[in-house]
């Protein structure tokens, strides 16, 4: 029996920061595209609800996050993108989601510190 080789995401592994293959980006936000145009995103949308925040926010004003960002390997798939105010979207860049997660709680540490002091 012959082995198969597992499909790799054409990220380097090594460094975030590093190599992604133009073709696998460009096919990506393709499909993100398409994604935009289904009636399942414009449900999403039509809800006005940041997938970080919790605000209520225009649909209009709404973007498209990839949870798992491209450039980190993420795909352009109903389960990994989500409705996002510009606002997050911005902050959240090419973080992950447990680096999402650390972000979020160091800026809200010092807000409970003084919450707790009064």
């Amino acid at each position: 029996m012959a082995k198969r080789h597992r499909q790799q995401t054409p990220v380097d592994s090594a460094a975030w920061g590093g190599v992604i293959d133009e073709d696998y980006l460009k096919r990506e936000k393709n499909k993100a595209r398409e994604i935009r145009q289904t009636q399942w995103w414009k449900q999403r949308i039509a809800r006005g609800i940041c997938y970080y925040c919790g605000k209520k926010i225009p649909p209009r004003k709404l973007t498209m996050d990839h949870v798992v960002p491209l450039s980190r390997g993420g795909k352009s798939t109903k389960g990994n993108v989500v409705p996002a105010c510009k606002a997050c979207n911005t902050q959240k860049s090419r973080l992950v989601p447990v680096e999402w997660e650390e972000y979020l709680e160091k800026i809200q540490a010092p807000e409970t510190k003084t919450e707790d002091a009064q």
